[in-house]
């Protein structure tokens, strides 16, 4: 019997037919099925394995629907929910806001500190604490005006009772050094399974920063584990070289905007943006080096070879997944529980230049199949979350809201 896929885009939950439609079944892509990618990549570089980039195309075969909840959102940066279902959501210039199920949008809270919301600056990521139910505390990473430039920075406060304000904002953390850079903060933050936050700081764009990605004394191309008070987290790996700082989790990152925790292994997993041609998936481990800006799959803006044009080294991680060309990967999350059963543990990945969500079906570490949903829409993807009604919500920079469940 055939299966079809029904999709449809509303506004405000009033929905009209998109991109698929009663006439159009949808049946499960054999192996072997041409990658989703089409275009010709920027270089000629090898992949390290099979599958590392172009993995087979797939298609969701089981019914699912895709709605706009709001188009009323400002730049929209960060995205996650409430106990009580709603969405606390960041906007780039500034503001904070809780959005409902049904896309009602809340007056912007106050008591945020100034941000730098020049190029690619703003408000970023946030996550709750995991007893937010009872300290109503928020954590948030954001791009602050120092002495010598802007850091990435974390913050954190009590969401008010009336929710009209955070009460007690806070820094805890500075990515130090500062930079004369309005780019590449990562901004991506997460409580892993300790009861720590992880955050992703950028390089911050400059060729004068860029190697500080390699470098264990500086905070830029790392992902940070500190505790919810901003002080090194216990149990971090420990680096050879001294004064390597503490917080250190990885380092060689460029500017990874995508933080998630695997629903079955628990292990971290981050994207980042590369160059022209390499973006990345990477599973992270602690205490590992993923090589920016050393090896890389990409070039220059310019067509130029990055550092002596290498992909791999010893000593340096090779990512799991690479795009040529980019797809601009942000925000992303892994699927959990069986509404729509073959996306169970796949990893959803907000696309930005690429405009669509990516989908990674991904099987003993490797990935084995891509597809794109949402291609159609002409929207920058920029975070993606799953709330407890088991749907998926993500938002875009032109300020929508979406949401992706079975029919």
């Amino acid at each position: 019997m055939k299966r079809y896929v029904f999709v449809s885009i509303s506004l405000f939950i009033t929905c009209t037919v998109s991109s698929c439609s009663d006439d159009e079944p949808a049946v499960d892509t054999p192996p072997g099925a041409p990658p989703v990618e089409t275009n010709p990549p920027n270089t000629n570089y090898s992949p390290a394995f099979p599958g590392q980039t172009r993995a087979n195309g797939v298609q969701t075969s089981a019914p699912y629907e895709e709605s706009v909840i709001t188009d009323a959102l400002n730049a929209p940066w960060g995205i996650t929910t409430l106990p009580d279902g709603r969405f606390l959501i960041t906007e780039k210039a500034g503001n904070m806001r809780i959005v409902t199920i049904d896309g009602e949008v809340g007056n912007p809270i106050t008591g945020i500190p100034p941000v730098n919301a020049d190029n690619q600056g703003g408000l970023l990521g946030l996550c709750i604490d995991p007893q937010f139910s009872s300290n109503r505390t928020v954590y948030w990473v954001f791009s602050e005006n120092v002495s010598g430039g802007t850091v990435t920075a974390v913050a954190k406060g009590r969401l008010s009772e009336s929710e009209a304000n955070i009460e007690g904002a806070t820094v805890i953390y500075r990515a130090i050094p500062a930079a004369n850079s309005n780019a590449h903060y990562g901004g991506r933050i997460l409580f892993d399974q300790t009861g720590n936050l992880l955050v992703s700081t950028g390089d911050r764009s400059g060729m004068a920063t860029r190697p500080l990605a390699q470098s264990l004394t500086d905070a830029l191309g790392k992902i940070v584990r500190i505790t919810v008070n901003g002080q090194p987290a216990p149990g971090n790996p420990s680096f050879a070289e001294a004064g390597a700082l503490p917080e250190l989790y990885s380092i060689g990152h460029r500017n990874p905007q995508g933080l998630a925790l695997h629903p079955v292994t628990g292990d971290l997993w981050l994207s980042e943006h590369g160059p022209r041609g390499g973006d990345e998936v990477n599973r992270v481990q602690a205490g590992a080096n993923y090589g920016w800006p050393v090896i890389t799959y990409g070039i220059e803006y310019g067509g130029q070879v990055i550092g002596e044009g290498i992909q791999q080294q010893e000593g340096m991680e090779q990512p799991v997944y690479y795009w040529d060309p980019v797809v601009s990967p942000s925000g992303m999350t892994f699927y959990r529980g069986s509404r729509v059963p073959e996306w169970e543990n796949n990893l959803f990945i907000g696309a930005l230049s690429g405009q669509h969500i990516v989908r990674l079906v991904i099987e003993d570490n490797r990935v084995t199949g891509e597809e794109r949903l949402l291609s159609t829409e002409n929207q920058r993807f920029r975070d993606i979350a799953q709330a407890d009604d088991g749907a998926l919500y993500a938002i875009t920079d032109q300020g929508r809201l979406y949401r992706l469940d079975r029919r």
